[in-house]
């Protein structure tokens, strides 16, 4: 049967002059942030543009690190990832930005009734990942509510949910459309507090990106990419229970809580995180860009190959490029 796309979603689509294969990273497992990957494959807009495109499993070496060696044309990059991998001398570009706005909180268990206020988390006990980038985020937190921004860390990786429903640790930090949907649903309860009420700019906590090099010489296939995972991201926002059940048919069995999936899409979509409040979807906001690369060169986090501090703040508008979105 002949796939008809919806005009809106066939509009984004730009078609190169030669079809190509194009390899995608991902930065973690299945999950909604990688919904339009998906989508896109199933409802064939990869095919009509012209494309062979493979998603690739989840595994130990960083997305950012086999989009810059070649494995892969495209990856999904965490902010993080990105940025500090750019500062070390990666050739990486951002051309995709899949959330609008920070998806990620500090969590602690709600019947903690002297934490109040992020200053209330000085002194206890953090369950981290172990990123630099958790060390500035967390004390700039506590130190904007007047607090010293002191406080112990014990790293446990993914474990530190189950340590903080278990009161092992006192906060951690957690991306609310994934790990804060599931604490609503099925316990325990939780308060957070948003990164960017407490002095930590707003960001574009997950990006999907090429190096530079591959998208000069690849212009058409690029767009062709880009412009048809946009157009899959912008199906899913407008047919959430199709978009739920593909990412559940895709995941090859990770993913086995269709209502779950549900519900985080659901909360990607309605706080818009997919579709931006102006409407945008996957487009990179500059001043977004230019307000969290500062924040993490002032916090020494961007090092260059050899691992010492950047000494000047790079030109961040020639790290990302909306150029591809098929606009």
């Amino acid at each position: 049967m002949r796939l008809l796309l919806p005009v809106a979603i066939a509009a984004f689509i730009a078609t190169p002059a030669l079809a190509e294969e194009v390899t995608v990273a991902l930065d973690w497992t299945p999950n909604t942030n990688h919904i339009g990957l998906y989508v896109a494959e199933a409802l064939g807009l990869y095919e009509k543009a012209g494309l062979d495109v493979t998603i690739l499993p989840y595994s130990d070496t960083a997305s950012g690190t086999l989009v810059a060696n070649g494995i892969a044309q495209f990856g999904v990059l965490s902010a993080v990832g990105f940025f500090t991998q750019k500062a070390a001398g990666a050739d990486l570009v951002a051309t995709y930005g899949v959330v609008q706005t920070e998806t990620g909180r500090v969590v602690f268990l709600a019947d903690r009734e002297e934490i109040q206020s992020p200053k209330d988390l000085d002194g206890l006990v953090y369950g981290g990942f172990g990123s630099a980038w958790e060390e500035a985020l967390i004390s700039t937190i506590i130190k904007a509510d007047g607090g010293e921004g002191s406080f112990e860390t014990v790293t446990l990786g993914t474990s530190a949910y189950d340590a903080l429903a278990n009161r092992a640790v006192d906060f951690t930090l957690e991306v609310y459309t994934w790990e804060g949907v599931k604490a609503e649903r099925d316990g325990p309860a939780q308060r957070a507090f948003r990164y960017a009420d407490f002095g930590v700019p707003d960001q574009h906590t997950t990006f999907i990106g090429a190096t530079g090099a591959w998208l000069e010489a690849n212009p058409e296939t690029a767009t062709a990419f880009i412009s048809a995972t946009r157009a899959g991201y912008a199906h899913a926002v407008e047919n959430p229970d199709e978009a739920a059940d593909i990412l559940v048919a895709a995941s090859d069995g990770f993913l086995t809580d269709r209502d779950f999936v549900r519900a985080s899409l659901e909360e990607l979509i309605t706080g818009n995180y997919l579709k931006g409040v102006d409407g945008a979807i996957g487009t990179i906001d500059a001043g977004k860009i230019n307000a969290i690369g500062s924040f993490f060169f002032d916090a020494k986090m961007l090092r260059d190959g050899n691992g010492t501090p950047l000494a000047d703040k790079p030109d961040f508008s020639a790290w990302y490029s909306n150029a591809y979105l098929g606009e």
